[in-house]
């Protein structure tokens, strides 16, 4: 039998992919080697906090904005269409994390960009 490199865990692609399930595992492939030593992991795992971090900033701003008078009724047609839009800019970017390819959301992309190649 010839010998057969063992496998040593999650793939950068699988791993990439993962990171968008929760923050949780983003902030576990940033601490833990060999994830935290791949652009591809730290990039993808970035911009998994950051566009938690955004959807959070946007859902409580729609809050505050939904308890003005007369346009917090606005809210009550812009929350559900706000919130379908993070779902799909996330099945989105989960998808091409997948696929190994790079999906940079504009300027969330950017600020990931930044921190993984620091």
């Amino acid at each position: 039998m010839p010998d057969e490199t063992p496998q040593t865990g999650l793939s950068d692609t699988a791993a990439g992919g993962l990171a968008y399930i929760t923050i949780i595992p983003a902030i576990i492939f940033l601490i833990v080697a060999p994830y935290n030593k791949s652009p591809n992991v730290r990039f993808h795992s970035w911009q998994s906090i950051f566009l938690a971090i955004a959807w959070f900033v946007v859902y409580v701003a729609l809050l505050v904005v939904g308890r003005i008078p007369f346009i917090g009724w606005f809210t009550f047609i812009l929350s559900p269409l706000v919130g379908l839009g993070f779902f799909i800019l996330w099945i989105i970017v989960l998808i091409k994390a997948f696929n190994g390819q790079r999906f940079k959301i504009p300027v969330i992309g950017d600020f990931a960009e930044k921190q993984a190649n620091s």
